[in-house]
């Protein structure tokens, strides 16, 4: 296929847990952009990757012709409560703001924590502390933070979304939207996403069947055959002149936040190679209803 007018990249420890494998797979599909999170089951935004072995992962990355485009960070993440000491994820970003300069990447996820027995005011207002500590921090290292529509407060409802965003007000702080996380959480993908529409700085692809009864869902699926409007959004967005790229991040295979390793190596590599190539397809029908070649 020609490229991509809008790249394209991946959450690459869904592919392989080792960093040959994630290069591998990405080199197959095409892309050569790539978003770490795991890199040998260690979150490479933590000290638990360590320095050398992050050099030599980037090291590999480049001599394989990709770059990294975005970090997948734990900072705010399903694993770390409101409560929990706030060091753990400053620690966090002062090592990705020399991560980042060490890959040119600017781009690094977020989330808002999880609530734990606090009100959710308390939540709210300690979660925007926390952001406007670290706001300056990125802005210094000329990165962004971009807050994700998962666990956190922020990410209750597109009205959250706005409010944090409004209540942090820095420009080194935006929405990373992912649109399958709508319809797993139970809510309405379209309706979130217009909501965020214009505070939107980077996109996940994740795709996802409602749950009949309502409330959170499980069942993912490949982009473009779930209720969570990955074709409509993408369209959307591509004519409102988003170019920012997005990352695919499958879950039909692997979920990190689940403890991963559900199915078996091969059964990994190919189903990413499956979605990868699904959203190919996929765009390259909106380009050319569009008339873009």
């Amino acid at each position: 296929m020609t490229p991509h007018l809008l790249p394209v990249s991946g959450i690459a420890d869904e592919a392989a847990d080792d960093i040959a494998g994630q290069i591998a797979t990405h080199r197959e599909l095409g892309w050569n952009r790539i978003e770490l999170r795991q890199i040998g089951g260690k979150q490479a935004s933590t000290p638990l990757l360590s320095d050398a072995e992050f050099e030599v992962a980037v090291e590999a990355i480049e001599a394989a012709g990709l770059h990294v485009n975005a970090f997948a960070s734990a900072i705010g993440n399903w694993s770390r409560p409101i409560t929990e000491d706030f060091e753990k994820d400053l620690v966090d970003l002062r090592l990705l703001v020399k991560r980042t300069q060490r890959t040119g990447a600017k781009f690094v996820r977020t989330m808002s924590w999880v609530r734990a027995d606090v009100s959710l005011d308390q939540w709210r207002d300690e979660a925007v502390r926390r952001y406007k500590v670290m706001a300056p921090i990125a802005g210094d290292a000329g990165i962004f933070l971009l807050h994700e529509n998962c666990e956190g407060w922020g990410g209750l409802s597109p009205e959250n979304t706005r409010e944090f965003m409004e209540r942090i007000d820095h420009p080194n702080v935006g929405v990373l939207f992912d649109i399958g996380n709508t319809v797993s959480y139970g809510m309405d993908a379209w309706n979130y996403y217009t909501g965020v529409k214009d505070l939107i700085k980077y996109v996940h692809i994740k795709d996802c069947r409602r749950n009949p009864e309502g409330g959170k869902s499980g069942d993912y699926t490949y982009p473009g055959e779930g209720h969570a409007c990955v074709r409509e959004i993408l369209t959307d967005l591509i004519q409102s002149g988003y170019s920012a790229g997005v990352s695919i991040e499958p879950h039909v295979a692997s979920i990190v936040h689940l403890g991963g390793g559900e199915a078996s190596p091969e059964f990994r590599r190919e189903s990413y190679l499956k979605y990868g190539r699904a959203l190919d397809v996929l765009l390259h029908g909106i380009y050319g209803r569009m008339g873009k070649k």
